[in-house]
């Protein structure tokens, strides 16, 4: 009965901890797909790695809109960058 009752005990120190941890993590700082004329078809596309295929157009180095040097791979823009 004593052994049932540290592994309760263990248990629940567990998941407060966790609990804390998630609490304390820091806010979404990742920008949403922009809601504007340029993102419009993107949005409507159901298949994510279809529609990243097409980033590169504005997004590569000579685009109207080239991504930072630092910025993480390119290849997976709506992992990071939502859609809604």
């Amino acid at each position: 009965m004593k052994n049932r009752a540290v592994s309760n005990t263990l248990f629940i120190v567990f998941c407060i901890a966790i609990l804390l941890f998630l609490l304390n993590a820091p806010k979404e700082s990742t920008k949403k797909l922009p809601n504007d004329e340029q993102h419009t078809r993107f949005r409507a596309m159901k298949d994510k790695k279809e529609a990243e295929t097409h980033c590169g157009e504005c997004h590569s180095p000579e685009g109207q809109a080239p991504l930072r040097k630092d910025h993480p791979p390119k290849y997976r823009c709506l992992f990071c960058h939502k859609t809604q």
